[in-house]
């Protein structure tokens, strides 16, 4: 087997990771600056963790479609998840995020859209965990 690391997640976890510590910098201005912290450690972790996937990736035995859907559900969960929490923080919407709000609350279509993308993140996730699960069990052989 060779080994080719996936460079494309790779360059999305230093994209996320670049992100985050750019919004890092307007932490203050936000409606919600525990949630901009928050979008922030997310960003950063989840960069991280692609980067982490993409350099495991020849481990990963699936078969095309679903190492496609692998490698597009990753960074999916990545951005939703650091993006729903930064739209959260910078608009005031926290029912989604009741701790790092600390209970507060904004217009219906804030928290509609910021819960939104943060349910979206958590079913991608899922999505991403599961196949990854699945790629890498005992004794699979690479599908073809």
């Amino acid at each position: 087997m060779e080994y080719s690391m996936n460079r494309s997640l790779i360059r999305h976890g230093f994209v996320l990771i670049l992100l985050a510590l750019v919004g890092a910098f307007f932490i203050p201005a936000m409606a919600l600056p525990r949630l901009g912290l928050s979008a922030h450690t997310v960003g950063v972790l989840g960069g991280v963790l692609l980067i982490a996937v993409g350099g495991v990736w020849p481990a990963f035995s699936l078969a095309p479609r679903s190492q496609a859907l692998l490698a597009f559900s990753w960074p999916a969960a990545g951005y939703l998840n650091w993006s729903g929490c930064l739209l959260g923080a910078v608009l005031g919407a926290g029912r989604a995020t009741p701790i790092a709000a600390a209970g507060t609350t904004g217009p219906a279509w804030a928290e509609w859209l910021s819960g939104a993308m943060l349910l979206m993140a958590a079913a991608t996730s899922l999505l991403a965990v599961g196949l990854s699960l699945r790629g890498l069990s005992p004794g699979r052989a690479r599908e073809t």
